[in-house]
């Protein structure tokens, strides 16, 4: 059995943050993340799984593991003999393998940084066709975004992020299709003021209130004044000033306080968890470095971290979680990062 790794943990004011560096210009075709991501948490499995299995240090018990896994549904099959057509398809292996026998066997790094690869052909095609990609305002991977709307309402718009306006006689709709917004909205009795981010919609009330929308949830935080976010057909929930509430598919969460230092953090540069899962941290980093970033053993993804980061600095971040939790970290460079458990 694998000891669990415990949680990580910097004290915020031990944090040596470096100075601001100017930002890349924006490209023309942004390459971050997508949303939603572009494997599907089993096909993430499969990949780990494929890596494990041809490590050199696979044990009988891995493999005893691997059979419970596909067990589990028709799914899992599927998306394992997906990885590996791709794999032949490309000969990928077939290089691998000649490269391994003359190391006598090749090494897991060497096996999942050839994986890696196999996600590179199909990157155009999500960027190609995922929501957002032509939107009214978006930004690229570390940028942000001020602009005002046709109703004087003021917008910053976060790393990553993509936003339609669609303002008519009598309701201003905004659509965020992914990342996260700032609003600051010009009251309009006779024009409610909505933001639909995924399958719900915040209703503003004269305010001030950030919307993020992120690895299939959606978080709605209030710094002035009040909202009202509904999902689906349920019943709204009000929301004021100091407080958020998160949903996704499922529903409504329970209304927590919020702190606005943390919440408005990376309208300064900085990333701030606390106690959030690796998964959802990993997520948000990918909103600030080219390339996808992937778990081989979910597992890993329920390790909760506090830190704070400096956002322009996402590639030292994410060595710093990789050292700090003896992780490895294999791929390729501005398209994905393969993250997996052993230093």
């Amino acid at each position: 059995m694998r000891t669990p790794l415990p949680p990580l943990t910097w004290p915020f004011e031990d944090l040596q943050v470096p100075p601001a560096e100017p930002m890349p210009p924006a490209a023309s075709a942004p390459s971050g993340p997508e949303e939603p991501s572009a494997l599907s948490p089993v096909q993430q499995e499969a990949l780990g799984w494929f890596v494990r299995l041809r490590d050199e240090a696979a044990t009988p018990a891995d493999h005893a593991a691997f059979a419970a896994w596909l067990a589990q549904g028709p799914d899992h099959a599927v998306a394992f003999q997906r990885a590996e057509r791709l794999w032949q398809r490309f000969d990928l292996l077939d290089d691998t393998m000649r490269e391994g026998r003359r190391q006598r066997r090749p090494s897991r790094r060497a096996v999942l940084s050839g994986a890696a690869g196999l996600l590179l052909a199909g990157g155009g095609l999500w960027w190609a066709s995922r929501p957002g990609r032509f939107a009214d305002y978006a930004t690229d991977v570390g940028q942000r975004r001020s602009f005002a709307l046709p109703d004087g309402s003021q917008v910053e718009l976060g790393a990553y992020s993509a936003l339609d306006v669609a303002f008519g006689s009598d309701l201003r709709r905004v659509t965020l299709h992914y990342g996260e917004a700032y609003f600051t909205v010009t009251e309009e009795a006779a024009r409610p003021f909505v933001v639909e981010a995924g399958p719900g919609r915040t209703r503003a009330l004269g305010t001030r209130f950030d919307v993020k929308r992120l690895d299939g949830h959606v978080t709605v935080a209030v710094d002035e004044h009040a909202v009202e976010v509904r999902v689906g057909g349920g019943a709204p929930v009000a929301l004021e000033t100091g407080y958020q509430v998160s949903y996704d598919r499922d529903g409504v969460g329970a209304v927590t306080a919020a702190d606005a230092e943390t919440v408005q953090a990376w309208r300064r540069d900085r990333l701030v968890f606390a106690d959030v899962p690796l998964r959802r941290v990993l997520a948000e980093l990918e909103r600030y470095r080219r390339g996808s970033i992937l778990l081989a053993d979910q597992r890993l993804g329920d390790i909760p971290v506090t830190a704070v980061f400096d956002a322009r600095q996402s590639d030292q971040a994410l060595r710093s979680l990789a050292d700090t939790l003896q992780l490895s970290m294999v791929g390729a460079p501005g398209f994905v990062t393969v993250i997996l458990s052993g230093g």
